[in-house]
């Protein structure tokens, strides 16, 4: 099934602005940014396990254990401080 991910600050400018990919149906969050992980590269330095990576699903946080229904909108981007 198709999902699209995008990317935000650093992520973005890194990734660039997101693209739409094929998941396994009954995919979660986490198993989303793994397989991004197992790509290698840029994708992997920069969603490592271990770094401070947010994640929301149609535009509403989510953590990695949600399941992601076809045609969602997947977001990556690191928390941010307001000052």
């Amino acid at each position: 099934m198709k999902v699209r991910l995008r990317f935000f600050a650093s992520l973005r400018e890194a990734l660039g602005d997101g693209e739409t990919i094929d998941i396994a149906p009954g995919s979660t969050l986490g198993q989303v940014r793994a397989g991004l992980i197992a790509r290698g590269g840029e994708h992997a330095r920069l969603l490592a396990r271990g770094r401070a990576v947010r994640c929301a699903l149609d535009q509403v946080m989510a953590d990695e254990s949600t399941a992601v229904p076809e045609d969602a909108e997947i977001a990556f981007f690191p928390p941010v401080t307001g000052g």
